[in-house]
């Protein structure tokens, strides 16, 4: 007899894009590729209840992104004996998949002998060349536009899906408005003969303004999809992002919306490999500590905010650093420590000026966020450590393209 915590929460399956039309009935199609969720990472909607053994399958066409959601499961939770109904699968699924999903494979399978070769909207803005790991090379374009170019509005909302299922808080953007300016990466290849494309991955742009005459973009979200990770795709994205603004006077800098880690140390890589070859980062300059001449060229030559710029200036700065010189490597984590303090020393800022105003201590302690000494310290030497560690994975990659 099936007891009722066999009924357990399930998560829900991983995704399949499919290049060709071979078997397709019997399920053993040629695919493009294949993913699964991420299970560390908890999310809401990947639990469903009242299955066993549930399977859900998502397959996406590789170009136009026609999608299929089909289910499998060996039983379903008896609403009678347990008085308890499974979750309704399709309805949670529709909220968040591309309109016009089939739970057809026949009809799937109809859609793609129809479809064609894909091809992509929009100007295209980079064409680049990257190896396999059995060295063979794959060709990628990348397109950009807006509300207004044709197709775009509604490929963006097919391929948005999967920023709920690989970005950590990620909600839908309001695609109405016309501040919004996408880019696409496309791999290029030859199926049956014929030119295709199959989309890599995508980063979306809110142009924000900026007084008095000027504009602020930021990348608001920034995906490459799986199995297309690990090539170098994400900076030859990040990089044409930066070219697309660069040359446009109107444009004061580019910032980034609660960037993830990943975004974080691919971010540091190509602003460091910018900033590298500007003479305010050479290595003498860089021991000198941080200027406003780093600050200034790495904005007006690459859109990097003041705050960016710091942060490349210390990665650049522990690069030149001879660790093993103790003086050499000290004056490198005071600099870094004097910068990680400044909040510490504006509560006690706060402090002083309470103290002055015959606050108690008990109310000091309620109003600011109070620290012993040992305890700042603790937390700074904790803070550096982790940054340091961050900085050591961008150098180690810097070293590789310049090898």
């Amino acid at each position: 007899m099936m007891q009722m915590n066999q009924w357990r929460r399930v998560p829900l399956p991983g995704y399949r894009f499919w290049s060709g039309t071979s078997h397709c009935n019997d399920g053993q199609r040629a695919l493009f590729f294949e993913m699964s969720l991420d299970d560390s990472k908890p999310r809401k909607i990947e639990k469903i209840f009242g299955y066993k053994d549930l399977s859900i399958k998502i397959y996406y066409t590789a170009g136009h992104l026609n999608t299929y959601v089909g289910t499998e499961y060996t039983a379903k939770v008896d609403q009678k004996k347990f008085d308890v109904k499974a979750d309704n699968l399709m309805k949670p699924l529709s909220n968040v998949l591309p309109p016009g999903f089939t739970t057809s494979l026949d009809e799937f399978c109809s859609v793609l002998e129809k479809e064609g070769p894909f091809k992509p909207m929009g100007e295209l803005l980079n064409v680049f060349s990257t190896k396999d790991k059995d060295g063979s090379l794959r060709n990628f374009e990348v397109y950009s536009g807006d509300v207004d170019t044709e197709g775009f509005k509604s490929y963006h909302e097919r391929i948005q899906t999967f920023i709920l299922f690989f970005i950590d808080a990620a909600s839908f953007i309001d695609v109405d408005d016309n501040k919004w300016r996408f880019f696409f990466v496309f791999e290029k290849y030859i199926k049956d003969g014929t030119q295709d494309y199959a989309v890599a991955g995508y980063a979306t742009i809110y142009e924000y303004y900026a007084y008095p005459e000027a504009r602020r973009p930021r990348i608001s979200q920034m995906l490459v999809l799986p199995p297309f990770q690990g090539c170098g795709i994400g900076s030859k994205l990040l990089k044409t992002v930066y070219d697309a603004y660069i040359p446009d006077k109107a444009v004061r800098d580019i910032t980034v919306e609660d960037p993830s880690e990943d975004f974080v140390r691919l971010r540091d890589f190509v602003d460091c490999s910018h900033c590298m070859k500007l003479e305010p980062f050479s290595e003498e300059n860089l021991k000198k500590g941080f200027s406003e001449s780093m600050a200034t060229e790495a904005r007006l030559k690459f859109k990097i905010n003041k705050k960016q710029a710091r942060r490349v200036y210390e990665i650049l700065r522990l690069r030149a650093t001879n660790v093993h010189d103790e003086d050499e490597y000290k004056k490198f984590r005071i600099a870094v420590k004097s910068r990680l303090n400044i909040p510490f020393q504006k509560v006690e800022q706060q402090i002083k000026k309470l103290e002055g105003k015959s606050v108690s201590e008990e109310e000091i302690k309620a109003i600011v966020d109070y620290k012993s000494k040992e305890e700042r310290l603790e937390m700074l030497d904790k803070e550096y450590k982790q940054l340091e560690e961050e900085y050591n994975h961008v150098i180690s990659r810097l070293e590789k393209i310049v090898d």
